[in-house]
């Protein structure tokens, strides 16, 4: 298929992980899992052979660029960066027309933008796949890797209890709708005033989650098979350091909130402020599977594009 073949297809965006179905989804994870196998097993998976990733930046990252690029290249692609010099996102040229440009060129977009609405403008223009790679609201591609990486170290996720502590950031809320779609037995524990969104949690209770909602991070891992957690000042937020270190005060993954769970495995999204919402000792940790996690973003996102372009 050529970018402009994809019209006569059904076109699918991934902005947020309920853009998939729970079935849609189990078939995803099982494709991410084939492709992590062949590349295991130095065998060529080139299904994306001639297309086109256009991979819009507006916030740099170490993992979202690599594992995208990396991941075209070994499904026989290719991908071109645009980051925001590169490209006029939204400083003289409408977003609605640089979708509609790039969907001239490209097979598919990836955007890692600031405002969640950036990438829906940039879906409701586009004729090819547009992928959320970050937003300030949502992150589902992380959360495709986290339920991969789950699946995997739990053998699936039946009976699977998640404590997330700390932020209720974009992260958590993507995986708060993911922990619905899986089943996953999911608690939150969140400082005052750090909550997950209440539309995200009336989502995720939608398609039958019930996530459990304390500010106890103790009470929150008790029995807790994963521990995860992710930074407490996100990019764009570093005019607020002093209020939020203050506030998450007791929020720590460390080894005395790990001694409440002590056969938890601990996951972040990374990149980890060591010291701060969780210590070095426990990253270095076999507790710790933050570098599976970090390697199955590859995966997930490779299965996620071969099946948004097939």
């Amino acid at each position: 298929m050529t970018a402009s073949d994809s019209t006569a297809t059904e076109l699918r965006h991934f902005l947020e992980i309920d853009d998939l179905s729970a079935s849609e989804l189990q078939t995803v994870l099982e494709r991410a899992e084939t492709y992590k196998r062949a590349q295991h097993a130095g065998e060529d998976h080139e299904d994306l052979e001639g297309q086109t990733l256009g991979m819009i930046f507006q916030k740099p990252s170490t993992r979202t660029r690599v594992s995208f690029e990396t991941g075209m290249t070994q499904l026989g692609g290719h991908a071109v960066f645009l980051g925001e010099d590169d490209i006029q996102l939204g400083h003289g040229e409408p977003l609605k027309d640089t979708a509609r440009t790039l969907s001239r060129y490209v097979d598919a977009v990836m955007a890692r933008v600031f405002k969640h609405d950036n990438i829906e403008v940039l879906a409701e223009y586009a004729s090819v796949p547009i992928v959320n790679g970050l937003t300030d609201d949502a992150h589902p591609c992380q959360t495709l890797a986290d339920l991969l990486t789950i699946r995997e170290q739990q053998g699936g996720f039946e009976d699977v209890s998640v404590a997330w502590v700390g932020d209720g950031n974009n992260v958590a809320q993507s995986f708060a709708v993911g922990a619905a779609l899986t089943d996953l037995d999911l608690t939150v524990a969140t400082p005052e005033g750090y909550a997950i969104d209440d539309d995200v949690l009336e989502r995720a209770r939608d398609l039958g989650g019930d996530p459990t909602i304390t500010t106890d991070p103790t009470e929150a891992v008790a029995d807790a098979d994963i521990i995860y957690t992710d930074v407490w000042i996100s990019m764009g937020q570093e005019d607020e350091r002093d209020v939020r270190m203050n506030d998450f005060q007791g929020f720590q993954v460390n080894a005395d909130l790990l001694s409440h769970a002590p056969d938890a495995s601990v996951m972040h999204c990374l990149p980890a402020h060591r010291g701060e919402e969780i210590t070095d000792a426990v990253v270095e940790s076999d507790h710790s599977i933050v570098f599976d996690q970090a390697e199955n973003r590859l995966h997930a996102q490779k299965a996620l594009l071969s099946w948004l372009l097939e």
